[in-house]
């Protein structure tokens, strides 16, 4: 027993020693001194060409100001990430890891918080830039898919689900304004609507969206799968799908890859509703020549999903100093400004208006938010994310019954 205490004494001292290295956002200087030279591994999704160019702005501005060089690994799957961190602690490479930053929330946030694969303790709340951000008023700042964030991930931006339609071709009125009336448009439009195979994000979130509009007791989203229950609980969403699937866009027997290729096809007229996580997004696809300038949003009055995304740190990031000075950078008013400009990006920010200088609020409510914007009293309740334990399940079961194999 006394060797036993002592190995594990002999752990946590090892421990707490490894997390007192750690630079510390609460001695900023110290931070920025460290940081410079030193080169970000920023692990984020690339699949659009308008967030590409914001990521590669805010690398110039980190180059020229802090000397700090940001390399945008570009991810189609955020879980490859992931698996690179934790194939590495798995090897025993506790420092010098290759991934520094991470863009991230729901299912692999709670993957790498459960791995005790991130960077620890708090440091999101030691930043700067955090006396802008709007956690008193926006839940999902601290708290991920129902699970804490603990100051272990940065928000980022904000997120609503949101449709979008060409009314040179639907009219307003007859927009669905739930997932009931969505299927029964479908069923009177077949092959006009589609969703992404999961575990594309927007796919995925869909399938989320519909379940929880259906599920019997939505009590149950916020808390871990029941396995003995699950079949049952699920039952309401594939009936729905059961119902759906004939009715998209190629019978359900191919799907769009991802949203920008959900966009090109509601331009080319193969789609007439399709949807993101971003409540700005047919007024960026308008200003980028994307879209037609038809194209307005609507949401369904009774709720969409809502959530916050993050950028996190692994335990064993090479360059923690750089990537906390581009965690503080991201929330920065100028770079959440520029970030919420639909002709930039449109996402919405986390920052509070209230807690902005007068130069800064100025500067977001010169932006034009674009023709097919919602305001924000326009876009319905904002429903909470279920548990990730839930995804997780419904997506194998999707695969079973709905993947390519079938």
């Amino acid at each position: 027993m006394t060797l036993l205490a002592g190995t594990m004494a002999a752990a946590i001292a090892l421990s707490a020693s490894a997390r007192a290295e750690d630079p510390d956002p609460r001695n900023w200087d110290a931070v920025l001194e460290e940081a410079r030279g030193q080169t970000v591994y920023f692990n984020a999704w690339g699949g659009s060409e308008n967030i590409n160019a914001y990521i590669d702005w805010a690398g110039d501005m980190l180059e020229e100001r802090h000397g700090v060089e940001v390399v945008h690994v570009k991810l189609d799957d955020t879980a490859n990430a992931v698996a690179k961190v934790l194939a590495e602690k798995a090897a025993g490479k506790n420092e010098g890891g290759s991934v520094d930053l991470i863009w991230i929330n729901g299912e692999n946030f709670a993957s790498m918080k459960r791995q005790d694969l991130l960077m620890t303790p708090d440091w999101t709340t030691g930043l700067p830039n955090w006396a802008y951000v709007d956690h008193e008023n926006k839940p999902t700042i601290l708290t991920d898919f129902t699970i804490p964030t603990d100051g272990l991930e940065s928000p980022w931006g904000g997120a609503k689900l949101v449709f979008f339609h060409d009314t040179a071709r639907t009219l307003p009125e007859s927009m669905p304004k739930s997932s009931a009336e969505l299927l029964e448009w479908a069923k009177a439009n077949p092959g006009l609507f589609s969703y992404p195979q999961p575990p594309d994000f927007i796919g995925s979130s869909f399938l989320k969206q519909v379940l929880s509009e259906v599920i019997t007791d939505t009590s149950k989203l916020g808390q871990p799968v029941n396995a003995e229950t699950f079949d049952e609980d699920v039952a309401p969403l594939f009936a729905y799908l059961d119902e759906l699937h004939p009715n998209l866009w190629r019978s359900g027997k191919a799907y769009p890859q991802n949203y920008p290729d959900m966009k090109q096809k509601l331009a080319d007229g193969e789609l007439d509703i399709i949807f993101a996580f971003n409540p700005s997004e047919a007024s960026a696809g308008i200003a980028a020549g994307e879209l037609p300038d038809t194209v307005r949003s609507f949401t369904y009055p009774g709720g969409t999903l809502g959530n916050t995304h993050f950028v996190a740190i692994p335990y064993n990031a090479a360059a923690k100093a750089g990537a906390l000075v581009l965690a503080n950078f991201l929330i920065s008013p100028e770079a959440q400004a520029r970030k919420q400009d639909p002709a930039i990006w449109g996402d919405p920010t986390v920052l509070s208006m209230d807690k902005l200088s007068a130069e800064d609020k100025a500067a977001f409510d010169a932006l034009d938010l674009g023709v097919a914007t919602l305001k924000p009293d326009e876009l319905g309740p904002a429903l909470d994310e279920p548990h990730p334990d839930w995804m997780e399940r419904i997506e194998g079961e999707w695969m079973r019954r709905y993947g390519a194999a079938n």
